[in-house]
């Protein structure tokens, strides 16, 4: 998975639904075979004047316009009919979100549509495209505190020099969503009570930095439960996407999967030796690297890894301030092929459920510096903020 996409997949088309349209998705299932029928979904097909309409569920709908249909445009995210514009048929295009009502046909099949409400997939891209950007300028890290009655969250997160704490600020309005136990895609997380999310947690926002930042405001968080690993590979199965690594805090073999959401990166060895480094001193208080050359190696080996990365990723800014979950983000995906029997790895899975392999939501290699110079397990501040995309969520 690619975080440029919170976070490639996006990638989250079922983010986008107007709440409007939701709405209406419970009367769906409930319309009979005569009289008042609705349906919502996107436009497939578009032949003289009929639309194949496909439900989020997959069922096809055929929708027959008449002379008095009316058509109306809403922006994605806008729940208020007053706020929609007139539209014509022949501005509806394929991939088009709708709503339509009306009343079936004899046939018991065919809709007549008497208003079809749309949302443009023009409108959508530019929808998505905004909020991948708001992920990508986000935040991420582990959650160490929440404040229910000043709504607050005290999240610790870190850059190469030193961890730091960002106090999050969050709304009656801000958006709170819970990744699934078995999956890190967004539109499998569920929208979720704040009492459900724990010290410990994962937890990604997107909203806007205090000029200092030191807070953050809040408009959307997702968070979830997730496990840290940290071992060397005992063995590899690459017909089965499948691998087992020997703990070594619980000093017990544990059997991964690797899937298509997964964050899979091998850091060049400059870059592990840089960080560990500075990890190192860290660890020791001084809070940089007792070795001063150190100090600038693995920003010019993250610099070195992007010139190779991504086109379109961003080769300065952040990257060269020091958010490595940023460096990590943006260098070159690694596959199964890349694993070997005796590599050292720090890996970040789902929780599971009990019966299965774990799922591996972040993967890096090339890590033997970094657990030789915190071997307690620094992998949970450096994989937190990048597990959550690093940008956007379940971005690949």
């Amino acid at each position: 998975m690619r975080s440029q996409a919170h976070h490639s997949r996006v990638v989250r088309s079922a983010v986008t639904l107007v709440a409007f349209f939701t709405f209406w998705q419970v009367a769906d299932a409930q319309q009979s075979s005569t009289g008042p029928a609705r349906v919502v979904g996107t436009i497939q097909v578009i032949s003289g004047k009929s639309l194949t309409v496909i439900s989020d569920t997959g069922v096809s709908s055929d929708v027959r316009i008449e002379d008095a249909t009316k058509f109306l445009q809403i922006e994605p995210g806008r729940t208020d009919l007053k706020e929609a514009t007139p539209l014509s048929f022949s501005e509806l295009q394929s991939g088009d979100r709708v709503l339509v009502r009306g009343i079936l046909a004899e046939d018991g099949k065919t809709i007549r549509a008497a208003s079809v409400i749309a949302v443009k997939k023009v409108a959508i891209a530019e929808k998505q495209a905004k909020e991948r950007a708001e992920w990508q300028r986000g935040i991420g890290g582990l959650v160490k505190s929440v404040d229910p009655s000043a709504s607050t969250i005290l999240l610790t997160t870190n850059s190469l020099n030193a961890n730091k704490e960002v106090l999050v600020h969050f709304t009656k309005d801000t958006i709170l969503r819970r990744y699934a136990a078995d999956s890190t895609r967004f539109d499998s997380a569920r929208l979720a009570p704040l009492s459900e999310l724990q010290p410990g947690d994962q937890l990604r926002a997107r909203g806007g930095r205090s000029e200092s930042g030191s807070e953050f405001n809040a408009v959307e968080i997702i968070s979830g439960t997730f496990r840290s690993i940290a071992g060397t590979i005992l063995s590899v199965d690459a017909a089965t996407n499948a691998f087992v690594v020997q703990d070594l805090a619980s000093k017990t073999a544990v059997t991964l999967r690797i899937s298509s959401e997964s964050q899979m990166r091998k850091l060049p060895a400059q870059f592990a030796e840089g960080l560990a480094a500075r990890l190192h001193g860290q660890a020791s208080g001084t809070g940089q690297s007792q070795n001063p050359a150190a100090q600038d190696v693995a920003p010019q080996a993250a610099s070195n890894a992007q010139r190779g990365s991504t086109p379109g990723a961003s080769q300065g800014g952040r990257g060269a301030g020091g958010d490595f979950q940023q460096m990590i983000a943006r260098m070159p995906a690694a596959t199964i092929a890349d694993l070997q029997k005796g590599d050292a790895v720090m890996v970040v899975t789902t929780q599971g459920n009990g019966k299965d392999p774990l799922t591996v939501v972040t993967l890096l290699g090339g890590v033997e510096p970094i657990l030789r110079a915190s071997p307690k397990g620094s992998q949970d501040m450096i994989l937190a903020p990048w597990s959550l995309g690093g940008g956007e969520p379940s971005g690949n």
